[in-house]
C-alpha cells in the first residue's frame, strides 16, 4: 500500500523539477504566442486557460507523462488558441461562431429587463458595477454594455454623430429588444 503522506524523496524531487519546467516552459510559450494570449479572456480563452492548467497538474503529478509531451501539449494549446484568434479576426463567419457580441443591458436612463435575464445579470450586480464606475443612479447614463470579455462599459453620453464604436452592440437600434 502506498503511502498517503509520503513516499519517498524521488516523488518529491520529480515533481519539484517538472512543476518547474513545466511552469517555465508555459511561460516561455506564452510569450513567444504574444500579447493576445494574455489578453482578457472571451470563452475560448478561458477554455485555453483552464486546459493549460490541467495539463501542468497533470504533467507534474502523473509520473507516466513525461515532462516532453506536456510541453507538446502546452504547444498545441496555444497553437490552437492563435489559429482561432487569427482566422476570427480574418473570417467573419467565424469570429461570429466564437465571439458573442457585447449586449446592451441600459438604454438611455431605462433597463433592458429582458436582455438582462436572457444574459443573466441581476439589477443588483448591474447596479454595483454603475457604482464601482462613480455613477450614484443610471437613469442619466446613455448606454450600459456587456462587453464579449464579461466586463461592462458604462457610457455616460452617445454623441449621435459618432457611434463607430457602437456598431456590434445588439438592442442598440432597437431598444426594447
Amino acid at each position: 500500500m502506498d503511502s498517503m503522506f509520503f513516499d519517498d524523496w524521488h516523488g518529491i524531487y520529480r515533481v519539484a523539477t517538472v512543476t518547474v519546467l513545466a511552469y517555465i516552459a508555459i511561460v516561455f510559450i506564452i510569450r513567444v504566442s504574444g500579447k493576445r494570449t494574455l489578453a482578457q479572456m472571451k470563452a475560448f480563452d478561458f477554455i485555453v486557460t483552464v486546459a493549460l492548467g490541467a495539463s501542468l497538474a497533470t504533467v507534474a503529478l502523473n509520473k507516466q507523462v513525461p515532462l516532453t509531451e506536456g510541453v507538446v501539449v502546452f504547444l498545441i494549446l496555444i497553437l490552437l488558441q492563435f489559429l482561432v484568434t487569427w482566422t476570427s479576426v480574418r473570417i467573419p463567419k467565424i469570429r461570429n461562431v466564437v465571439t458573442a457580441d457585447p449586449s446592451l443591458l441600459l438604454y438611455k436612463g431605462e433597463l433592458l429587463n429582458n436582455v438582462m435575464k436572457r444574459e443573466r445579470i441581476a439589477q443588483e450586480d448591474l447596479l454595483q458595477k454603475i457604482r464601482d464606475q462613480g455613477y450614484s443612479g443610471y437613469e442619466n447614463l446613455d448606454a450600459v454594455i456587456l462587453e464579449t470579455t464579461g466586463d461592462v462599459t458604462i457610457i455616460s453620453d452617445i454623441h449621435e454623430d459618432d457611434t463607430r464604436a457602437l456598431k456590434n452592440v445588439k438592442q442598440l437600434n432597437s431598444p426594447s429588444g
